[in-house]
């Protein structure tokens, strides 16, 4: 990735960056050290430091810190829930209920590593959750997260039982595509494959909001990316025209 393109803020305390889809914040256990966003940060500006992260696959805004100081301050700043994060999601279905919470406990899947699933006993967990626009197939939902469990939003949404769309994991990897929400949808001359519109998790990091050392108040968003944004002027081109989860005309 090219790094400037991804910068939105950067200030003597701390740079803040559009992360794109499929870039891990961290190197993993399979050492993708070179290739992780904070690798490629450390080489751009040499004293950098992870404050929050998110999932590989979800696109958005990640915070770093510039100096020990800031780090501190923003480290204490995100443990204690002064910062509000709000993410836009792409979800299977429409929701009975169009607002609400989800409070439900998150812990680690006693099976299956990697994988997370609500629990009495997990550690406790609050998304805010609200419709913006529904297309019958799926749903374009704003999340506001009050702590930062792995994978919060997705389990939450996966127990309301509308997964985020092409989520592996909670839901299902089938990709969005065309023919799915167009209903007289016909391949080229020359195709002779459909090509998805998004073939990764529907899930994006776009405000962050918080005072910064300086006691300056700052709202910071990051636009959808064009996957996504291809997929919502799709549904909103052929809304009420498409087809339903069951097969059916909608």
């Amino acid at each position: 990735m090219r790094l400037a393109e991804h910068i939105i803020l950067e200030t003597p305390d701390f740079v803040v960056v559009n992360k794109p889809s499929g870039v891990l914040t961290l190197p993993d256990r399979h050492d993708n050290e070179l290739t992780s966003l904070i690798a490629i940060m450390k080489k751009a500006y040499g004293e950098i430091y992870t404050v929050h992260r998110l999932d590989r696959d979800t696109s958005g805004i990640i915070l770093f810190a510039r100096t020990e100081a800031a780090h501190k301050y923003f480290s204490q700043l995100f443990e204690s829930r002064d910062v509000k994060k709000f993410y836009l999601g792409i979800v299977s279905g429409e929701l009975a209920t169009k607002q609400g919470n989800v409070s439900e406990g998150i812990m680690e899947h006693p099976v299956q590593k990697g994988k997370m699933v609500t629990n009495r006993k997990g550690k406790a967990s609050s998304t805010d959750y609200e419709v913006q626009e529904e297309f019958g197939l799926y749903s374009l939902v704003r999340m506001q997260i009050h702590t930062g469990r792995t994978h919060q939003i997705r389990v939450h949404m996966k127990f309301l039982g509308h997964p985020i769309a092409v989520d592996e994991l909670y839901g299902s990897a089938e990709p969005i595509r065309l023919s799915a929400i167009k209903k007289k949808f016909k391949l080229g001359k020359h195709t002779e494959e459909e090509r998805p519109l998004l073939s990764r998790l529907a899930l994006h990091a776009s405000t962050l909001m918080f005072k910064g050392p300086d006691g300056q108040e700052y709202t910071i968003e990051a636009p959808l990316p064009k996957d996504m944004a291809a997929v919502l002027t799709q549904l909103r081109k052929h809304k009420g025209k498409s087809f339903t989860q069951s097969g059916q005309e909608g």
